[in-house]
């Protein structure tokens, strides 16, 4: 009987050898660590707490700039505006369109972050990890601030809506009977309705991109100029402190030098609603009129309470920003096998 020689296992095939898999865990680590991922959340996390500690300065700032002449009832200081805010509505005055301003900030701010991440090292760096001046800094900021307003426009126009509804401006009319006051989401639906469609969401727009691509291009230009200068040589990076003071000059600057265009934005995210005293027909048109009947301060209403909350608003801003992509860089995996 015949019988079959037996294959010596080096004589058996051998099945082609498998890339070792990433666990689930480093894959997610390897995603959070990536420099713009890691900016965009960090960017998320920064505004988040930003604005949470300056909303009552924040709302006050508002109230200011949508006054005109004849509606005047916060043409006060800001501690007295302030107790005035306090006493009328609480607490809850205090944090009135602060729920909105999160849900627009958090992907506002990471959307500013992270695009400016992008831009800068896919577009602006000659070689990775170059050094940016301080022109190509202001432009990739203001690609940056351009990108974040389209993407979130609608929910900054609605925390503008909600900020002033419930102040008791005499003939704004808007409170309904009961007193409870229409949502984030309810207010939008009804400007939606009412107010002309989609369109209605971008009322504003134009003077807001004219006023945010030089104010987030001046931000990051000169915040990145001032932590280089307040870091020690030999270092690589400032002290918390230095981060907090570089945050809260390049805040000042950026605000002072555009403020104005936050003026026009305000007025003409409520240009449509009734009581307010005027309707603009177009950006000039508002400039003209402000700066006839209100003086040139008139462009610079609200920039009091807007200087007070800019340096803690954006020291703060800085700072968790930087914690937190510093912190998510961190995490990846030191190696990969792939």
């Amino acid at each position: 009987m015949a019988t079959q020689a037996i294959k010596a296992p080096s004589d058996l095939p051998v099945a082609p050898a498998q890339p070792p898999s990433i666990p689930a865990t480093d894959s997610f680590r390897l995603f959070v660590s990536q420099p713009v991922v890691a900016a965009f959340c960090g960017g998320g996390v920064a505004g988040a707490v930003s604005r949470t500690v300056v909303s009552p300065l924040e709302r006050l700032k508002i109230l200011f700039q949508i006054q005109s002449v004849g509606r005047e009832e916060y043409k006060l200081s800001v501690g007295k505006a302030l107790k005035k805010m306090w006493q009328e509505e609480g607490w809850r005055g205090f944090m009135r369109g602060n729920g909105t301003n999160c849900v627009r900030i958090v992907p506002y701010s990471a959307v500013q972050f992270g695009s400016y991440n992008f831009y800068k090292r896919h577009f602006f760096e000659t070689t990775p990890g170059a050094d940016l001046g301080p022109l190509m800094r202001l432009t990739c900021g203001g690609i940056a601030g351009i990108t974040s307003v389209v993407c979130t426009y609608p929910l900054d126009i609605v925390r503008t809506r909600l900020s002033i509804q419930t102040a008791s401006f005499a003939d704004l009319g808007s409170r309904p009977k009961g007193g409870k006051m229409p949502g984030m989401w309810a207010t939008m639906v009804g400007m939606y309705k009412t107010e002309g469609g989609f369109l209605a969401l971008y009322r504003g727009i134009i003077p807001t991109v004219a006023g945010v691509a030089p104010y987030v291009g001046l931000n990051f230009m000169v915040y990145e100029h001032v932590r280089k200068t307040l870091t020690p040589e030999g270092d690589k990076n400032p002290s918390a402190v230095r981060k907090l003071l570089a945050g809260a000059i390049s805040g000042a600057v950026a605000q002072t030098c555009t403020y104005p265009f936050d003026v026009l934005r305000r007025r003409f995210q409520i240009n449509t609603m009734s009581g307010m005293g005027y309707k603009y027909k177009s950006i000039g048109d508002a400039m003209t009129r402000i700066v006839a009947q209100e003086g040139l301060k008139g462009l610079y209403k609200g920039i009091v309470p807007n200087l007070l909350k800019v340096a803690p608003s954006m020291a703060s801003s800085w700072l968790s920003f930087e914690m937190t992509r510093d912190f998510l860089i961190s995490v990846g995996p030191k190696e990969v096998v792939l």
